[in-house]
């Protein structure tokens, strides 16, 4: 039996050779196909990735307290279609938060952002205009699960005596200071001269955006350097016992709600980011998009399916004679469904190595565009595969039946 496999893959070959344009066109076709399900597979799990990482960084028992909730709704509507403005946090509000929450089972810090788009530079050099410089106090770095790889984080002290210390990402070390140790020396921001203590570890990008651009400065002197802006605050804690988190939560939000002057029946004017709620927002955003892709490459191989049968009945067809002369030189209809089948297989395949290796091209490449981590969709692969074999099946079934049932006398008279 293998041997009448290794036969047939071989007469398959041939056919292939002897209609190089239409079995290219066939392969194109299901390569088009499985191109389309793994690339968008592949990207799928990129932006998962890169969920993932962002979680990570969140800690799994984190909140914060921003102006809106998530960062995302900058006049979220309401209910009867008016916007709704939220008051920002400010330094006061934050301050007071800080000291109101005093509970030793919690973390809290608070921070600005300063600038966007910054140019920073040293003695020597200028960097591009794409820096983002931070006001942060000593908790910041520890609470949002950033790391240094070289250098020192900041102390209490330095962020209540104003030194002008500075702790940078991985970009500006590599624009600014190549081929030496950033550490002690000096930047220059608006202006004011900082020293470098301590160098971030590089983070993959997270939603689309780097996280290795920027650069912490203590939180008072960078409200006294951009003394021209009013920011809106964040609050962030870490809550270090996962059985008190919902306990801390609510009572952090009963807290800034006193805070900000809210009375009992009022909604809160300000968001709250959860990180298990956010967590659980993620994974139905990337199951929805999981889906998505998945139906739109089912789609597209059934294309593929449709197109390969249909070329498959032409080429058996054009073969007609052929089919009379096996049967005539004794092969029966189980051998003749075999040969087509196995033809069928064997363009199904080479056209589906030809879309995996695409397809991961493809996803690579979107990948890096939207700066998002990549990494080798082996679910996809597999699920690839096992979709090459079912088209197969489907595609050459009928097409191989077709041939097995032609009488090999009307056949040898075809021309």
């Amino acid at each position: 039996m293998l041997k009448i496999i290794f036969e047939n893959i071989r007469i398959a070959f041939d056919a292939i050779k002897s209609q190089r344009i239409r079995a290219l066109i066939t392969l194109l076709i299901i390569a088009f196909g499985i191109m389309a399900l793994v690339g968008t597979l592949t990207v799928v799990k990129g932006i998962d990735n890169s969920f993932s990482s962002s979680l990570q960084s969140l800690g799994s028992n984190k909140f914060s307290f921003r102006r809106y909730a998530n960062n995302f709704l900058q006049g979220k509507r309401h209910p009867r279609g008016r916007k709704k403005i939220n008051p920002k946090i400010t330094y006061r509000n934050a301050i007071d938060f800080k000291k109101r929450f005093n509970n030793p089972e919690a973390l809290v810090s608070i921070s600005f952002i300063a600038a966007n788009n910054l140019a920073v530079k040293n003695d020597m050099k200028k960097s591009d205009p794409v820096y983002t410089v931070a006001g942060v106090d000593a908790n910041y770095l520890p609470v949002n699960g950033y790391e240094v790889k070289e250098g020192r984080i900041f102390t209490a002290k330095d962020i209540d005596d104003n030194h002008h210390f500075a702790i940078i990402g991985t970009d500006l070390v590599k624009e600014l200071f190549k081929n030496e140790n950033p550490i002690q020396k000096e930047i220059i921001i608006k202006g004011n001269r900082f020293k470098v203590i301590g160098v971030l570890k590089e983070k993959q990008a997270t939603f689309g955006g780097s996280e290795n651009n920027r650069i912490f400065i203590p939180i008072n002197l960078a409200r006294s350097i951009f003394s021209n802006r009013k920011p809106n605050y964040g609050i962030y804690v870490a809550v270090k016992d996962k059985e008190k988190y919902d306990a801390l939560v609510s009572k952090a939000v009963a807290i800034m709600r006193n805070v900000r002057r809210l009375k009992p029946s009022q909604p809160n004017n300000f968001g709250i980011n959860r990180s298990d709620k956010l967590a659980e927002e993620l994974n139905k955003v990337t199951h929805s998009l999981t889906v998505f892709a998945f139906i739109i490459g089912l789609i597209t191989i059934l294309g593929s399916s449709i197109a390969l049968m249909n070329i498959m009945l032409v080429s058996v067809t054009e073969r007609t004679r052929e089919i009379g002369i096996r049967k005539a030189l004794g092969a029966n209809r189980i051998l003749i469904m075999l040969q087509f089948f196995i033809e069928t297989l064997t363009i199904t395949f080479l056209g589906g190595i030809t879309g995996i290796f695409f397809g991961i091209l493809i996803g690579l490449g979107v990948s890096k565009l939207m700066h998002v981590s990549f990494s080798m969709p082996w679910n996809a692969i597999c699920l690839a595969f096992f979709v090459i074999f079912v088209v197969a099946f489907i595609s050459g079934l009928y097409p191989a039946y077709k041939a097995a049932k032609l009488d090999p006398i009307q056949a040898l008279r075809y021309e």
